[in-house]
């Protein structure tokens, strides 16, 4: 025993430095010894996301390809690494933040669609590691979350990985094909001088606009050049944003004035959407009377070409970033100021995107409450596909009572699609019903496109029912009837028919007063009339028939019979 001791001693001695190094490693990153042996799985989005590849080979190339700036994933992994490698010598520059320059910004979305910035810590070399752990999941399953991995602002990456422990569940998630808010910014103001990634003030408006959001870098020169306008001109955009540098790099006001309005024009040849000038005001010039006139002489300039154009452009706007509290260099802004002018232009272009936004007495949010039946963001993003494609006459609008029933965008889990086929024959029809929705969900999914390009002629809705658990009465009744004008707004011409919330087990009572409460609420408003299926699924006692129901709440296959049966007559 004392050899088996003492030869011990002696490896321990020999390997004492590598021992430490490994030691150093795992408090540093937070880790355990089951960590640092756990096998990490790699996962490569360029390979596995085209969109992805897109941007890795215009971050290489040095093309001014309109892109986004971060990757979406979905894991239920405890850890997350990023290596990765940039793309030449991008960050040099005395105002850069390293962390800003070249590190990496995860935030993560739970089950109830709110954001959580995830701690990590970076390792420098040939190839930069980004490492967070201890990552947390608040949710309802064990699915995990949806993360957005935001990439150096101002800075290219050659290529990438994502590594989580083997065993653990990961996925990129797909392209969003919502409308984006596009961009044009030199780097100062982009954000190359923020802290982090995620404080650059395009990724502040995307995580609170919630919708995708694709920059172009314009070179540094602010004045967007032909090349650039010519590909915001390609992109579909919801809104165009065009950030104008302060000052006019030795152009004259005749030359930079016709240097933007032939932008504009460019833009206004492919889309109508609208177009926002932002100019700043007094950006880190406290100290200097030649830098703030530069300023405010550039501003002037702006916003004389959008006064000048507005006579043969609609929906060309100008807008000012007035003193924002700091920056590095008179032009490339801090955290701070980042802040403030993401907080402006999120207030404009919200108010351009979704002016109903403020009435709302519900915050329209995403969720994925049911990811082991399905993937809350990929229906989203099938059901836009599909809209375009197909043009819906008839729209079915719900939570998993209407999900679940059949129709299409398809799901595996239908358990009556015989009856829905045989219901809508014939008819252009969507099914619009998540699972596990509640009111905000669904005005989010209203706002962000599902019932945009196209004309529907009738709309059933049924919601509420997943509300009861965390709302009054009268705040369901609110919510539902501010849907309704919401749908209204989108979809005009459709005639709207809104389903008293079906009854379920043990809350029959509750839900009669409450669909009464929400009958009246709706009498006054056009082209709305109430349905009422109450009578059909309970019985003489005022409960529901259970042979109608799998669980008391969902209609099985007779359930849907019944309902399908009720509904007919109002598709005639």
């Amino acid at each position: 025993m004392a050899e088996h001791l003492k030869e011990l001693i002696r490896y321990v001695c020999r390997n004492m430095k590598k021992i430490v190094k490994v030691w150093m490693l795992a408090v540093l990153l937070g880790g355990t010894a089951a960590d640092l042996c756990a096998q990490t799985v790699w996962h490569d989005p360029a390979a596995e996301r085209p969109q992805s590849a897109q941007r890795m080979q215009a971050a290489t190339d040095g093309s001014q390809t309109a892109t986004e700036r971060y990757i979406r994933f979905i894991t239920n992994a405890p850890s997350v690494e990023i290596r990765y490698q940039m793309a030449g010598a991008g960050g040099v520059r005395p105002c850069r933040a390293a962390a800003g320059a070249g590190g990496m910004d995860l935030y993560t979305t739970d089950c109830n669609g709110q954001q959580q910035r995830c701690e990590g810590v970076c390792q420098s070399g040939d190839t930069l590691r980004w490492i967070s752990r201890e990552l947390t999941y608040h949710n309802t399953h064990q699915e995990g979350n949806e993360f957005t991995l935001f990439l150096p602002p101002g800075n290219n990456v050659r290529w990438m990985q994502i590594g989580v422990p083997e065993g653990s569940r990961f996925s990129f998630l797909r392209p969003s094909a919502e409308r984006p808010v596009v961009i044009c910014s030199p780097s100062a103001t982009l954000g190359a001088c923020a802290s982090r990634p995620g404080m650059a003030w395009t990724n502040i408006l995307q995580r609170r606009l919630d919708m995708p959001v694709i920059c172009m870098d314009d070179s540094g020169n602010g004045q967007a050049g032909e090349k650039c306008f010519a590909q915001m001109a390609e992109t579909d955009a919801a809104v165009f944003v065009i950030d104008c540098k302060p000052g006019r790099n030795g152009k004259e006001t005749e030359e930079f004035r016709k240097w933007l309005e032939k932008g504009i024009r460019t833009i206004r040849t492919r889309s109508k959407a609208p177009i926002l000038l932002v100019t700043h005001d007094c950006m880190g010039c406290r100290n200097s009377r030649t830098g703030a006139k530069d300023l405010r002489q550039a501003g002037r300039e702006v916003q004389a070409v959008c006064e000048a154009m507005r006579k043969e452009t609609e929906n060309l706007l100008c807008l000012t970033v007035r003193k924002p509290e700091a920056s590095t260099n008179r032009i490339s802004a801090t955290d701070r100021s980042m802040e403030q002018c993401a907080d402006i232009c999120y207030q404009k272009i919200a108010e351009l995107l979704f002016p109903e936004l403020g009435s709302l007495s519900f915050t329209p949010c995403r969720q994925h409450r049911d990811s082991y039946t399905y993937r809350w963001t990929d229906r989203h993003e099938e059901i836009l596909e599909y809209n375009a494609k197909v043009k819906p006459e008839i729209v079915m609008l719900g939570n998993s009572i209407t999900h679940f029933w059949g129709g299409l965008p398809f799901e595996k889990r239908r358990v009556a699609d015989d009856i829905w086929q045989e219901l809508f024959k014939g008819r252009r029809t969507v099914n619009l019903g998540y699972g596990w929705d509640r009111i905000e969900n669904i005005q989010w999914r209203i706002l962000h496109g599902e019932l945009d390009g196209y004309h529907a002629q009738k709309i059933f809705m049924m919601l509420g029912t997943n509300n009861l658990n965390i709302n009054t009465d009268e705040e369901i009744v609110r919510g539902i009837r501010e849907t309704v004008s919401l749908i209204a707004g989108k979809q005009p011409q459709a005639q709207l028919y809104v389903v008293r919330i079906l009854p379920r087990r043990d809350r029959e009572d509750r839900l009669r007063s409450l669909n009464d409460r929400l009958e009246r609420a709706l009498a006054d408003l056009p082209r709305v009339q109430v349905i009422d299926l109450s009578e059909a699924l309970t019985g003489k006692d005022g409960k529901i028939r259970e042979e109608l129901f799998s669980d008391g709440l969902h209609p099985n296959h007779e359930g849907y019979r019944i309902i399908a049966g009720h509904l007919k007559p109002f598709l005639e």
